[in-house]
């Protein structure tokens, strides 16, 4: 069963306009699958194949050549990093030609900098990530089945394997990805680090702390971190950056892209113990900044979030800013939002009104209708906020 994606949209346009265009994303986020589907004439090949990368490694030219002129998906391209320079004689030969050459790649850790070096100004280059809700909401779910499940798409189409697959993921991300970027020979003490850092979901960055729980140096720390942050397992949130004379949080907060990945490491044990937890609100404002960021991400915009926090403590936990209007966005795990819920949002526009021109302030939350709360902040249950987003 193939789901519509997002990205469809923007990679068939890249296709139209490079002669190059490249999908990345985190291992299991369907790359393979949505290309097969969106481009179904294209011939493909995999790189996870020993002989096929054996080929393009001992002779690019004639492995290149097979395709004569069909269009050719090469899949897990970041294994054979030597063939791009190829590639951009292959193109070179013909620039006319777009879509020629579409490929996927999971690690983007040397296989970015092979790009810049080879195919610069040649290729689109587009990420796919987990569902995000537009994509395959049903109605019947509640916010707990939907943290619970994640965006994965094998735990989507069949949630009877979460508790197997998950697992398995981790375990295949370790042995694949961290211990031949970082080689690691203890992996036990990075999957320690990951699940601490599953612990901080939706937390600042305290780096010391974070190495000092774990027991490595904080050099190491930050370099395991860019290794979450690049395979995407991860991303950080940077804090607002306009500089109007306070003195801001220089940290970021780090999220875990998939809210399920997040569960099982943090050994949740199911999905309303999840939500009525100690993490709860972690839980529920680390969907809703990951939820948006997919969103963004899967129109192909480059998306501008990050939060705000004064010296004294005041926060919004989400801005948005988008076509030169910023979005203010306070998330709360409440069904009953208040007056008090809506103060850092008050101050933000006390401190800021007058200097950008921003959209309305929302207070987001578990309501079950929307409603006006004072200083015009508009408190909007989840679902109708996130139907807002996928329309930016």
């Amino acid at each position: 069963m193939y789901i519509q994606r997002w990205l469809a949209g923007p990679a068939k346009q890249a296709a139209r306009e490079f002669p190059a265009v490249l999908v990345t994303g985190p291992r299991q986020a369907g790359k393979t699958t949505f290309l097969q589907n969106e481009f179904p004439d294209a011939a493909y090949v995999t790189f996870d194949d020993p002989a096929v990368r054996q080929l393009a490694t001992v002779d690019p030219v004639a492995f290149l050549n097979q395709f004569g002129s069909r269009t050719v998906i090469l899949d897990e391209v970041q294994y054979v990093p030597t063939l791009f320079s190829y590639l951009k004689m292959r193109i070179d030969q013909d620039r006319r030609r777009s879509g020629a050459w579409l490929m996927t790649g999971s690690q983007q850790f040397g296989m970015m900098r092979d790009i810049a070096d080879s195919l610069a100004g040649r290729i689109a280059i587009l990420e796919i990530l987990p569902f995000h809700t537009g994509e395959i909401f049903d109605m019947a779910w509640s916010i707990e089945d939907c943290l619970w499940r994640g965006g994965y798409p094998e735990i989507v189409l069949n949630p009877s394997i979460r508790d197997r697959w998950l697992p398995s993921y981790v375990q295949t991300y370790l042995e694949r990805d961290v211990r031949q970027v970082l080689s690691i020979q203890d992996l036990t003490l990075f999957q320690t680090f990951l699940g601490l850092t599953a612990a901080r979901h939706a937390q600042e960055l305290n780096l010391a702390a974070l190495s000092r729980q774990c027991g490595v140096s904080q050099p190491t720390a930050r370099r395991w971190l860019s290794v979450l942050t690049a395979s995407i397992i991860l991303f950080p949130l940077p804090p607002y950056a306009r500089n109007l004379g306070k003195r801001l949080v220089k940290s970021p907060k780090v999220y875990f892209l998939d809210p399920a990945l997040a569960a099982y490491l943090t050994r949740q044990p199911d999905p309303a113990s999840l939500f009525a937890g100690a993490m709860g609100g972690a839980f529920f404002e680390g969907f809703i900044v990951a939820e948006t960021h997919k969103i963004l991400v899967s129109r192909g915009f480059s998306e501008n979030l990050s939060f705000w926090r004064s010296h004294d403590g005041l926060e919004i936990d989400l801005i948005i800013e988008q076509d030169g209007v910023v979005y203010p966005v306070e998330i709360k795990k409440t069904s009953t939002p208040t007056a008090l819920h809506a103060g850092g949002l008050r101050r933000f526009t006390e401190l800021h009104g007058g200097s950008i021109q921003m959209g309305t302030p929302r207070v987001v939350c578990t309501a079950v209708q929307k409603q006006l709360l004072p200083g015009g902040v508009e408190a909007m249950p989840w679902q109708e906020f996130l139907t807002w987003a996928g329309k930016r």
